[in-house]
C-alpha cells in the first residue's frame, strides 16, 4: 500500500540519520549515557554476565548502530515489525538518558520536555509499525478461528456419537483440534517474519 510505502522511511529517517550522527560524533552522547551506565552498574552489579557490553562508548556505538540496520530495514520495508520493535527497544533508553526533562534544571528544561514528548510519539508510531499486519488477518484473529472452527468440527463429532463411540469421537476431534492448532501457528509465524 502506497502509505506503508511513505511512512515506513519517514519513519525511519530520524533513526537512521540520528545513528549515523552517534557514529560520526558519539562523544557528547557518550558523556550523557556514562552516568547513567554508572547508576544501572551500580544497581545491577554482578547480575551482568560477563560477555555483556559496560562501556558508554560501546553502547552508544551498538546503539547507532541498530538505529541504522533497523532504520535502514524499515525504510525499505524488510522485516518491518521486528525493525519496528528494535527501534522503539532502543529509542526508550535513549530518550531516558538524552531527555530526561524532570533532571533539567529552568532554562534547559522546556526543550527537553519537547525532545521527551516527540520520542515519546515516535515510540508510538513504533509500536503501530510493529503491530501492522498489512491487511493480514492477526495472530489473535487467527486463533479465535481456528479455536470456532475446532469448537464446530467437536460438536459435529459428539453431537451425532453415541455413548459407544464417544471416546473414538473425542480423540478424533482432539486430533483435528491439534492440527489446526499447528497449522495457525505456523501460518502466524510464517505472516510474522515477512
Amino acid at each position: 500500500m502506497l502509505v506503508r510505502r511513505l511512512a515506513r522511511p519517514m519513519l525511519a529517517a530520524v533513526f537512521i540519520k540520528g545513528g549515523i550522527d552517534t557514529l560520526l560524533n558519539p562523544e557528547p552522547r557518550v558523556g550523557m549515557a556514562a552516568p547513567k551506565l554508572r547508576q544501572a552498574e551500580n544497581a545491577v552489579g554482578d547480575k551482568l554476565p560477563p560477555q555483556a557490553p559496560t562501556e558508554p562508548d560501546q553502547l552508544v556505538r551498538i546503539d547507532a548502530g541498530v538505529k541504522i540496520g533497523a532504520g535502514v530495514l524499515l525504510a525499505l520495508g524488510k522485516f518491518p515489525r521486528i525493525a519496528s520493535l528494535a527501534l522503539a527497544a532502543s529509542i526508550i533508553p535513549t530518550t531516558v538518558v538524552g531527555h530526561a526533562f524532570w533532571e533539567a534544571d529552568g532554562a534547559d528544561r522546556p526543550a527537553q520536555e519537547i525532545h521527551f514528548l516527540k520520542n515519546l510519539g515516535l515510540l508510538g508510531g513504533l509500536i503501530l509499525a510493529a503491530v501492522d499486519t498489512e491487511g493480514k488477518p492477526s495472530l489473535g484473529w487467527r486463533a479465535r478461528r481456528a479455536s470456532r472452527k475446532v469448537a464446530k468440527q467437536t460438536r459435529e463429532l459428539t453431537g451425532s456419537a453415541s455413548d459407544h463411540d464417544f471416546a473414538g469421537s473425542a480423540k478424533s476431534a482432539a486430533e483435528t483440534a491439534g492440527a489446526t492448532a499447528k497449522d495457525a501457528v505456523d501460518v502466524a509465524i510464517g505472516r510474522f517474519v515477512a
